[in-house]
Formats: structure tokens, sequence, C-alpha cells
């Protein structure tokens, strides 16, 4: 397998959560600043990548009229973030996919170009970004040869993201001069926050 470069990462965008601490609310169609967050992050993610998958439970149409794949998890009651990873992975057609969540509207420009850095500089199997004070973990760049390693995991009946990232390399991208690049929307304070601030790509 190659290593990553543009012309092989599938961005996914994670919007398959429950939403329960904005009410139940689908964030990724939350609107911020004149448009959803999910705008925001496509407008962000799709120079840096070949193509994109939406990964979301509801509002399946909605997405979809993005022009991009909607994948949803394989398992039931919103199994958390691996179970996207897995739905995703399936569904590529390229060596990598790189997630991110529907809800971080501020994406770092170089976030493919920092996480393909990481996995070739420390020969790793994957990469995760780490903000400089702690791992973000579902900004990642993941080979769809770990896909049987994340199927087997979960039929296991593991969810912990860091366990199943302890089995394999991991390379963290260091992302600590856009640490504010991680701000996510979790409640209406943080919603209310994130219209004051002018949001960067």
């Amino acid at each position: 397998m190659r290593p990553p470069d543009k012309e092989n990462i599938t961005a996914v965008i994670l919007a398959g959560g429950r939403g329960s601490r904005l009410g139940g609310q689908d964030k990724g169609l939350l609107g911020l600043n004149g448009k959803p967050l999910i705008e925001h992050i496509l407008d962000a993610i799709t120079p840096q990548v070949k193509t994109v998958i939406i990964s979301a439970n509801r509002n399946h149409q909605v997405y979809a009229g993005y022009g991009y794949p909607v994948v949803s998890d394989d398992m039931t009651d919103f199994q958390g973030p691996l179970a996207g990873f897995a739905a995703a992975l399936s569904a590529c057609n390229t060596d990598y996919i790189m997630t991110l969540p529907c809800d971080g509207p501020s994406v770092p420009a170089d976030l493919a170009a920092r996480l393909s850095k990481a996995i070739i500089d420390n020969e790793a199997e994957l990469a995760v970004a780490h903000d400089g004070q702690r791992m973000q973990p579902v900004y990642a760049l993941i080979p769809r040869s770990l896909l049987d390693s994340l199927l087997a995991f979960l039929d296991a009946g593991d969810r912990k993201i860091d366990l199943w990232y302890a089995q394999h390399k991991v390379a963290l991208a260091d992302f600590s001069d856009v640490l504010e690049s991680f701000f996510n929307i979790n409640t209406e304070k943080d919603h209310r926050q994130a219209g004051k601030q002018e949001i960067s790509a």
C-alpha cells in the first residue's frame, strides 16, 4: 500500500451521534453563521482529499443532498465513533480514511497533510491528532487494511477508541499551534460561543 496522499484519502465526516447534550439535535445540521455545520466541514475538507463520505444515522436524504455517499452504522443504538469508522472503511474506495467530527467547525487547512506526514515519518499504521495537551481521537488517518482488526474489536463488544488504537502503531500528529481548531459544539453554550467566533478553514 502506498503512503497516504490527497489522491488516496477519503474524508469521513462523523455525523452519527445522538446530540444528547443539545436536546437530541442532529449536530451536523445545526446552523452556524448562516449555514449548517456540515457545510463548514465540507468547505474546509474537500480541497484536502480525493472524496468524502458522510457517516450519519438519521436525516440521510438531507446529507445525501450534498452529493456524497452517506453510510450508517451497521450496529444499532448509536455505538460510537468506531462503528462509524467501520462503516466508512467498508464503503470507501481509497487506501485511507481521514475521520473528523461534524461538530468542530474550525478544521485545520492542513489536517490531511499533517496526519499523512506523521504516518510516513514514524512508519506508523495510523495517525491521530494531538493538540499539545491531549490526543484528539476522532481526528485520525486510518488505512483500510485495518478494517478486519476493527471489526474483530467491535464484535468482541469493545467500543473504546483508545483501546483499539493501542493495538496498533499510532503516530501522534502535532497540532499544538492550532489548538483552537479542536473546539467542538456539544452544548447550547458552545453553540453560542462558536457563533461569536470567526470560523477558519
